[in-house]
């Protein structure tokens, strides 16, 4: 689209650190709408693109939850608001935190290097614990080398086994040269952590955070528990099917922890309400160096940001945001999902702060080559900025404003086309020769030339 359609549509770039969206732009306001966000994840639900748990947590009170799908497709388990999830690497938070607070109690300083705990490791004398924090190490991740990891994962791994692991991968660049994001930086932080306090990973956490913050459903994981109210993950292939389990000893702090979604929000609450750490702490952990910070991301939108993580693991996908100026927290578990975990954010989000966003329409709708002709030619109106051209190629309806390229659009029914990428939805009318395009909730009216 042209730029001047693009304002008149009143359309912004919502910047986030690793994808970029384009949503509409409106004011914030101070409530959400609970029963469109139910609409919208029962769509969801019904079209098997998502099954898990969503919370959102405004000035320290959950507002809205929601769950949908199944913990155990075999036995049609449904979840409820204390089903645990695998969260994945949304578990480095924590694990950064943990570091953080051993750094506070003097057992170990950023600066410190790792070559006193894994000698063998390349460049293990320059690595020091920030490097690991922010991802500035080098150390190859070991979940890159697929094959490998896929032949022993489902298997428990003693951290020996690991180190050498991790050893064998060697390094990708000096440390401190740039960052590149590594799960071996968190398996060792773990293993660093036992070191410290002379206890294993899961009693650390117990006892530094989940005991003092009564997040009573968050533990380091083990092999999955239904009966204890643990979901299974599945992925979609025509139909959910169940997916293998990576043992934690594996991922260890890097992506072992099971959670809900009411336990994280209220974890990042505490968080950067400085209840865990210091404000200097969690300064550090939120300063940003080539797009990573300590354990977290920081991620904008609109003018507005956030701090927080992804996961996912086995199926299981996960998602944290902190907005600190406004004291928010959403939260996402996930144990199927065939859908993008951004727009579910970005739905979240626009639901926070009051914004426009589409229930998903999940029709599919073929139509003939020649039926695409009665909606070929230039649409126009006083009241829109540009012309907009609809043609053809074969059975594929294309749109394009002046000076811009050629957007494929996406049959939903007879005379009902979307644009999904920019959230257009058109509608022909044949009769009174006219295209009604609707985005961000506005609709206009083109008349046929």
């Amino acid at each position: 689209m042209t730029r001047k359609l693009i304002e008149f549509l009143e359309m912004k770039v919502l910047k986030i650190v690793v994808i970029i969206f384009v949503l509409s732009s409106n004011c914030f306001a101070q409530s959400i709408n609970s029963q469109k966000l139910d609409s919208y994840f029962n769509t969801l639900e019904v079209n098997q693109k998502f099954m898990g748990s969503v919370a959102i947590l405004k000035d320290g009170k959950v507002i809205y939850n929601k769950q949908v799908g199944y913990s155990d497709m075999a036995s049609k388990q449904k979840p409820n608001k204390e089903t645990k999830y695998r969260i994945g690497s949304v578990s480095k938070l924590f694990t950064a935190t943990l570091t953080f607070k051993a750094i506070e109690e003097g057992k170990i300083s950023l600066n410190q290097t790792i070559e006193k705990y894994f000698p063998e490791i390349k460049n293990a004398s320059s690595i020091t614990i920030s490097n690991l924090l922010n991802h500035r190490s080098g150390i190859h991740s070991f979940t890159d080398n697929k094959e490998a990891f896929l032949s022993y994962h489902t298997r428990p791994k003693t951290e020996k086994e690991m180190v050498e692991i991790i050893t064998q991968g060697g390094s990708d660049f000096n440390p401190d040269e740039k960052a590149a994001y590594s799960n071996s930086n968190y398996v060792l932080l773990s293993y660093i952590l036992e070191k410290l306090y002379k206890k294993p990973y899961a009693r650390i956490l117990e006892d530094e955070i989940v005991r003092p913050l009564n997040l009573n459903h968050t533990f380091f994981g083990s092999k999955i528990e239904v009966t204890n109210n643990e979901c299974y993950a599945y992925q979609f292939d025509k139909q959910w099917k169940k997916t293998d389990e990576t043992d934690p000893s594996i991922d260890m702090g890097a992506g072992g922890i099971v959670s809900t979604p009411m336990d994280l929000i209220h974890f990042a609450e505490a968080l950067f309400n400085n209840k865990i750490l210091s404000p200097e702490s969690v300064s550090k952990m939120k300063t940003i160096q080539d797009k990573f910070g300590m354990g977290l991301f920081k991620i904008e939108y609109y003018d507005k940001v956030s701090y927080g993580h992804n996961g996912e693991i086995d199926g299981f996908t996960s998602a944290l945001r902190y907005f600190p100026d406004e004291n928010y927290a959403i939260a996402i578990t996930s144990n199927g999902m065939d859908y993008s975990l951004n727009s579910m954010v970005v739905t979240i989000v626009n639901s926070l702060f009051n914004k426009h966003f589409e229930i998903p329409d999940f029709r599919v709708y073929e139509p003939k080559a020649k039926e695409l002709e009665q909606y070929l030619g230039v649409y126009s109106s006083k009241s829109f900025p540009v012309k907009l051209t609809v043609t053809k190629s074969g059975k594929q309806l294309r749109l394009q404003a002046p000076g811009d390229s050629k957007m494929n659009l996406q049959a939903t029914a007879k005379g009902e086309f979307k644009y999904e990428p920019a959230g257009i939805t058109i509608v022909f009318n044949i009769e009174k020769q006219e295209m009604l395009i609707t985005q961000g909730g506005k609709t206009n009216r083109l008349n046929k030339e």
